[in-house]
């Protein structure tokens, strides 16, 4: 099995089942369906293989986000909402993809370790694309707005690691629909 395959096999494990479920390389091989030989074979332990794991899925989460940036189809608060979209589908296919970088920082609280390194940087990655689109709406004070979108997003995925409910999502969606409703009313005026 080729490494980037045992990638997609261990983070579709992580997705599903959380840091949990990689206490060992020979549970992540049961889990993924391969060898434990095909993961020692990439990988010196088990923290190698969750920093590699993190870090695809950090790469695949800022393509998303910039081919989304580069849509001309949809408005600044349409991308903004759109997560919460790509969050639902991947809930009701039980996969908890944004929950793993909350989780990361549960497991290796350590601000220097790199697994939280890598946590964080998705992190600020999410707090930058919320901003960048807030200041593309003329929003005022986008730091203040982004971080509390990004609140009810990171509220969103905690709730997940424990529920495992689509409505959490459906509720955040909801949430953050209103709170960018009342940030474009005070932006036009009709709040002043």
């Amino acid at each position: 099995m080729q490494r980037e395959q045992v990638l997609e096999h261990a983070l579709n494990v992580l997705e599903q089942n959380g840091l949990a479920a990689s206490t060992s390389f020979a549970m992540m091989a049961e889990a993924a369906a391969c060898q434990q030989e095909d993961l020692q074979r990439y990988w010196p332990d088990r923290e190698a293989l969750l920093y590699d794991a993190l870090r695809y899925h950090s790469q695949q989460v800022d393509i998303w986000r910039r081919k989304l940036l580069l849509d001309d189809t949809m408005g600044p608060a349409r991308k903004l909402l759109a997560r919460y979209q790509v969050l639902e589908e991947a809930v009701n296919n039980n996969r908890y993809p944004g929950c793993l970088f909350v989780a990361a920082c549960s497991f290796y609280p350590q601000p220097d370790h790199p697994i939280h390194q890598v946590a964080e940087q998705q992190k600020r990655a999410s707090w930058q694309y919320t901003h960048q689109l807030l200041t593309q709406l003329e929003t005022d004070n986008p730091e203040l707005l982004a971080h509390q979108m990004e609140l009810i997003l990171e509220g969103c995925l905690s709730r997940l690691l424990v529920k495992h409910n689509v409505q959490e999502v459906v509720t955040a969606r909801s949430l953050a629909e209103d709170v960018l409703s009342i940030a474009l009313c005070r932006k036009n005026g009709a709040l002043s």
